[in-house]
């Protein structure tokens, strides 16, 4: 549902590499282009490929923490999720949250003023991108690329992967740990005011009050997927998720190479496109399928080697495949839970088994588990558990036909209801 369309208008797209959120980001911006709209992405430079071939003008970030090389981005994630909170907090609190804020501010007020930007599309997660898009006094929307972030009552903290609290523990427990979230984050107020203070704007009081001084936020995932609460406020809107196969897994000269031979059910595998130091899961999930009377194509993404990945027969690896056609074919999938992957899969009525390694991934696992369109395994399970995951999903229709029902969610979702684009479209005339 598109509705009157303004044309022409001139898009600054704010955002980090944060691997599987930038897909869905860029797809938005394809289809800005692809109706008229020009739109220049401000981000590291590891992303600039991507956005000329999504049609869209480039500029890095500059003042902004970046990394200009895959190599550089894993030393941050090692860093941020090596097992040491200490320095995971500092890291975090130095580069993306805190330290890092000065620089994202001032890197979005230059970019938006050199392409003459009407609306500013902002990375929802990273506090000085918000400070600066707001500052520019242009109208804003606020992309999150997964579910609903924003610790809010009556809905799980994001990263607990906890199911929607019921009854009255239940309703405790959830509002003990929004208080507490919100508690936690009080501690980047003082640095984040004096930024927020360097541009006349008012101080906020509590972290997640910037998106409060956007015009909208986008969350690109389904509302039928992502639990629901009355307190969520007025400006968020639930735009449903874009699906869109990043270029760099397009397949190359030989768009079949990744289909293995045979008529066997198709598995796919697929881990997190950047580093989570998912290469052992990879193995097991490649000797798992080893063990069924399956096809498997496991796609390692760009972090890990395939040749790091030792695969029996039946199993082909790449390091892409474009994963919309791979499903097309599939049977089930093997994942990460990465939004990304589990929203395609559903959108194609894939069964999938959820192998969640941290981030967001628990909290996608447990809205895949209460549609009743997937299991969970362990993230270290052994190659015999994986398999006995899979054959019981290959083998019960009940996980494949819930995939079916809410694939056809999502298509009247997408049919019915306004659309990421139609909603930055509708910044341009207020």
């Amino acid at each position: 549902m598109t509705g009157q369309r303004a044309r022409g208008g001139r898009f600054l797209l704010a955002i980090i590499d944060g691997g599987g959120t930038v897909p869905p980001a860029l797809g938005l911006a394809a289809e800005l282009v692809r109706r008229g709209h020009a739109v220049t992405v401000l981000a590291d430079p590891t992303v600039a490929p991507s956005a000329r071939a999504a049609g869209c003008g480039f500029t890095s970030w500059r003042a902004g923490p970046h990394f200009a090389s895959l190599a550089e981005q894993t030393t941050l994630i090692a860093a941020i999720e090596g097992g040491n909170p200490v320095r995971a907090f500092r890291v975090a609190r130095d580069r993306l949250i805190c330290g890092g804020a000065p620089g994202f501010a001032a890197d979005v007020i230059g970019a938006a003023r050199e392409v003459g930007a009407d609306a500013v599309l902002a990375e929802a997660a990273v506090p000085g991108i918000l400070i600066g898009a707001t500052a520019t006094g242009l109208p804003t929307a606020a992309l999150m690329a997964n579910v609903y972030m924003r610790p809010t009552r009556g809905l799980p903290v994001m990263g607990t992967g906890w199911r929607q609290g019921t009854g009255r523990v239940g309703r405790a427990r959830d509002t003990l740990a929004v208080a507490a979230a919100r508690r936690a984050s009080a501690i980047f107020l003082p640095p984040l005011n004096g930024t927020i203070a360097a541009y006349d704007l008012p101080p906020i009081g509590d972290l997640f009050e910037l998106l409060d001084r956007c015009a909208e936020v986008l969350v690109l995932t389904s509302p039928s997927f992502d639990f629901s609460s009355p307190h969520i406020p007025p400006n968020v809107r639930f735009v449903g998720p874009q699906l869109d196969d990043p270029d760099w897994a397009a397949g190359g000269a030989d768009p079949g190479s990744w289909r293995p031979p045979g008529d066997a059910p198709l598995v796919l595998v697929a881990g997190s496109s950047i580093f989570q130091r998912q290469t052992d899961l990879l193995r097991r999930a490649a000797a798992a399928l080893g063990r069924l009377p399956v096809r498997g194509v496991l796609t390692t993404g760009r972090a890990v080697d395939p040749t790091d990945v030792p695969a029996p027969p039946n199993v082909r690896v790449v390091s892409a495949a474009p994963h919309r056609a791979v499903l097309a074919e599939a049977a089930a999938v093997v994942t990460h839970a990465g939004h990304g992957i589990t929203l395609k899969a559903l959108a194609a009525g894939i069964p999938l088994i959820c192998v969640p390694m941290g981030r967001d991934q628990k909290d996608n696992t447990v809205r895949v588990l209460r549609l009743g369109a997937g299991v969970r395994v362990d993230r270290d399970a052994p190659p015999d558990r994986i398999a006995a995951a899979v054959n019981t999903v290959l083998r019960d229709p009940a996980y494949a036909r819930a995939a079916l029902e809410f694939a056809d969610r999502l298509a009247v979702e997408a049919r019915t209801r306004p659309r990421a684009a139609d909603r930055a479209e509708a910044l341009l005339h207020g």
